[in-house]
């Protein structure tokens, strides 16, 4: 598997160095381990959305920051991509053994970014550092509240790094303990060059033939099915970030109105204790004085104790549609999160079922492999 080519040298800035150095320091970066059975494989992506998304509820470190993009067409600006600072956070993928930098903004995801042992991130100013992934065939830059936010993601990224070199090395040790008999790329059957001059000696070889062009075609097709799970886990992936930040913004909202609405029940109290009070002092007046000198003070006092009770009316009417819709808002979060679980249940359920036609498919693969071995022995 080749590296996607390097980058152009480009110049984001004063004080900051060239994202050409960056990707050239990490075009090295080994994508996939050839040697990786396929059965493996197949079993570590059945349940990888599963334990992605156990995984990821916790990340493990946060921070928030404005993300750039360098221009793909000129390789020299930045492009921003994301219209205010979002959340960027470091994950361990537990099911490949890899740790990524993610960030999801609105319905996409921002930032998808696998960190590899060849990675390196710089700090080109006080408050701002980037990092090329070569996978992704760009650079990432993140803008930065403060230089310590910057330091501390610095020092995240040096550790994570190291991390994902030792998962790396761990990972190759067992990739050699594999079942060898599965590396069908590693090790092609070679047809035998010896063919008879006799009519049966000519029939095997051209069964032969033909069962070897239909393992090479019945290859070609696992792999395609292999990469699309893998695209499909990815855009399920970020379908399941963003219903995750859109779940939290409807709590935030829940609570911003449930607040509110505490507000309101207190200002209503006070309504209602200055009508009362207004009602005893009218009732003061009228056994106090006589009806020719209160006549006047009684207007003015009825008058706005008519106006007292018309805006603690209009308040009560207020409260009980605000009270309707935070329960219409709270009955839609409530929809919207049965739904992403169900979606969740369902995506989950159609890996691994894949997952079992996979291993199905390659334990065929597998015999019929086999049988080929023993044909040419024979001949």
């Amino acid at each position: 598997m080749q590296s996607p080519p390097c980058l152009s040298p480009f110049k984001p800035g004063s004080g900051q160095r060239a994202a050409s150095d960056l990707l050239s320091s990490s075009t090295q970066v080994v994508l996939e381990a050839p040697n990786v059975t396929a059965r493996s494989w197949v079993c570590g992506s059945s349940i990888a959305m599963s334990c992605k998304i156990i995984a990821r509820e916790q990340p493990i470190f946060s921070t928030r920051a404005h993300v750039f993009q360098i221009d793909p067409v000129t390789k020299k600006n930045w492009i921003p991509a994301s219209k205010h600072a979002v959340t960027v956070s470091y994950f361990y993928d537990a099911t490949r053994n890899v740790y990524r930098i993610i960030s999801v903004g609105g319905t996409k995801a921002i930032i998808n970014s696998t960190i590899t042992p060849n990675m390196t991130f710089t700090k080109t100013s006080q408050k701002f550092g980037q990092w090329a992934d070569s996978r992704a065939n760009t650079v990432y830059g993140l803008g930065f509240a403060s230089e310590q936010n910057l330091s501390q993601f610095a020092e995240k990224f040096q550790e994570v790094r190291e991390a994902a070199r030792l998962a790396r090395e761990r990972s190759q040790d067992k990739t050699e303990l594999t079942n060898p008999a599965l590396n069908l790329n590693s090790q092609p059957i070679v047809p035998s060059p010896i063919i008879s001059a006799n009519g049966p000696a000519d029939e095997k070889f051209f069964r032969s033939q033909s069962a070897e062009m239909e393992l090479s075609t019945e290859r070609e097709r696992v792999k395609k099915m292999l990469s699309e799970g893998s695209v499909c886990e990815v855009q399920w992936e970020a379908e399941f970030f963003s219903l995750q930040d859109n779940n939290n913004k409807l709590v935030a909202a829940l609570r911003e109105a449930n607040a509110n609405v505490e507000k309101w029940k207190k200002q209503l109290s006070g309504y209602q204790e200055e009508a009362e009070r207004l009602r005893q002092r009218v009732t003061e007046l009228e056994t106090r004085t006589t009806p020719d000198t209160t006549v006047e003070q009684d207007d003015d006092l009825s008058e706005r104790l008519r106006g007292l009770e018309l805006l603690l009316k209009g308040k009560e009417e207020e409260l009980e549609e605000r009270n309707k819709e935070l329960e219409k808002d709270l009955q839609k979060a409530q929809e919207l999160l049965k739904d992403s679980r169900s979606e969740r249940d369902r995506v989950r359920e159609e890996i691994n079922r894949a997952g079992d036609e996979l291993d199905i498919k390659i334990c065929q693969l597998n015999d019929l492999r086999l049988g080929l071995s023993q044909l040419l022995e024979s001949n």
